[in-house]
């Protein structure tokens, strides 16, 4: 029997390159789904729509929040990020571990719903290799780059909630240490609820077939 899927949080720094190492996860390894989340932020070079982020308006976005379809949402930089629920619910029951790449706020809104979900933060090997990463983008102007910086600051205060930290030296080599861990995971006992019932169920009934046989120790 198939264990249900576990819910994966992957959250880091902006620049740390969490979306490089999480596209090497996908690429490498099977078993995974990412979760596609909504954005009103412009899309950047090389980015498309449907693959990355859905690009919306915030007055879309806000129509589905009133709909109640995200299973979290956030106010980032001055832009919103949300999570559809639909599409996690569906293949976390189809055995996938599903891929949450969302920031410190939803990804405390999730583990309020989901205490069992895994929650993975990605560091950079120093802040030095943050800040150059950044500016490497050339996609963001120097006002953009001081301010995630400085939100930087404030996440740090939070990374003890989550379960585990994985520096970002190597993307590929991070992903494979990330993949090792999920695997795992999927020994634990939350994951195959439905299978120890299974089991149960079996060794109940056969108890009842064979009450009165004396010979069964």
């Amino acid at each position: 029997m198939t264990p249900k899927g576990n819910l994966v949080i992957i959250s880091g720094f902006s620049g740390v390159g969490k979306g490089t190492v999480v596209h090497s996860l996908m690429s490498r390894h099977t078993g995974y789904a990412l979760s596609v989340s909504c954005t009103t932020r412009a899309p950047r070079p090389g980015e498309k729509d449907g693959a990355d982020y859905f690009y919306i308006t915030q007055k879309e976005f806000d129509s589905m929040i009133e709909r109640g379809e995200f299973l979290e949402y956030a106010r980032y930089v001055d832009h919103s990020y949300g999570t559809p629920g639909k599409y996690v619910k569906q293949k976390l029951e189809e055995g996938l571990d599903v891929i949450l790449e969302i920031e410190i706020q939803g990804a405390m809104k999730v583990r309020r719903q989901y205490p069992e979900a895994v929650l993975i933060f990605i560091m950079p090997p120093d802040f030095e290799t943050l800040k150059n990463r950044l500016a490497g983008r050339g996609s963001e102007t120097a006002d953009v780059i001081r301010a995630r910086l400085k939100r930087a600051a404030a996440e740090s205060e939070g990374i003890e909630q989550y379960d585990y930290i994985f520096i970002n030296d190597i993307a590929d080599d991070c992903a494979d240490r990330i993949h090792r861990l999920l695997r795992s995971l999927r020994s634990r006992t939350s994951s195959n609820r439905a299978f120890i019932e299974k089991i149960r169920n079996q060794i109940e009934e056969f108890r009842k077939e064979n009450a009165n046989d004396s010979s069964i120790i």
